[in-house]
């Protein structure tokens, strides 16, 4: 059996970019969503095609009991090698005093609670310690995280910040263990995520702050994930990476 690699939020944007390349490396990817199936067996469609293999399987990663039936189906398909903890949402532009309780709740569910159940079980697998034999993780962090998003989102950077420290601290915790755990760091990257803040044209209109003076495209981060895949990165830990023009 091949390795196998799971990539959370695989149907869309820079997880769609992510999976389809690791599906090029010879992977068996696991391409987790959450509502659009269309859209993820869009995306193993095309793996399979270019002569690679995958699987598309439904699970809120917010939920326990999802993540638990997700590494479980990955299980039957070879050893995990590498999780990419991708999925992740962005509300709606408020500031905080606007924000209500179920908005936070959704939104720390998903991002940050969601990569530490991924991140718990795919220690599980991957660890010397549990009987594995190495593997990667993954994280998506975000430029928001150092520049906090005022007024636009400053619960999606607070939890872009947490993705930081559970990357900087867990991969002190498995280095010994066979495990490497590192993130990136996207800025302003031409995917979908930009029109769930509410701001028509937002990627356009950031271009001048940006000092590359262009958006990133999702391949862009999908290659820096690559590289933190690959071996390498062998004697890379603990690292994130910005992919963000140099913008953060």
């Amino acid at each position: 059996m091949t390795n196998v690699a799971i990539v959370t939020g695989g149907s869309r944007g820079i997880g769609r970019a992510t999976a389809l390349k690791l599906g090029a490396e010879g992977y068996t990817v696991v391409v987790n969503y959450a509502s659009n199936e269309a859209a993820a067996n869009e995306v193993v469609s095309a793996i399979t095609a270019a002569g690679g293999k995958a699987v598309a399987i439904k699970g809120d990663v917010a939920q326990e009991a999802d993540v638990l039936a997700l590494f479980t189906a990955a299980d039957k398909l070879g050893p995990l090698k590498v999780l990419i903890n991708n999925a992740g949402i962005m509300d709606r532009q408020n500031r905080l005093d606007e924000m209500s309780l179920e908005r936070l709740k959704r939104l720390f569910d998903i991002n940050i609670l969601g990569s530490f159940l991924c991140a718990r079980e795919a220690v599980k697998r991957m660890s010397t310690k549990h009987g594995g034999s190495g593997g990667v993780i993954v994280n998506q962090s975000s430029a928001a995280a150092v520049l906090g998003a005022p007024a636009l989102g400053v619960e999606y950077a607070a939890s872009k910040g947490a993705m930081d420290v559970l990357t900087i601290g867990l991969s002190r915790e498995v280095a010994a263990e066979g495990i490497r755990v590192n993130a990136v760091r996207p800025g302003i990257i031409d995917t979908e995520i930009h029109d769930s803040s509410g701001i028509p044209g937002r990627v356009k209109m950031m271009r001048d702050q940006i000092p590359m003076k262009r958006e990133g495209k999702a391949e862009e981060v999908a290659d820096a994930i690559m590289w933190l895949c690959s071996d390498q990165s062998s004697y890379v830990t603990g690292a994130i990476v910005p992919v963000a023009g140099g913008r953060c």
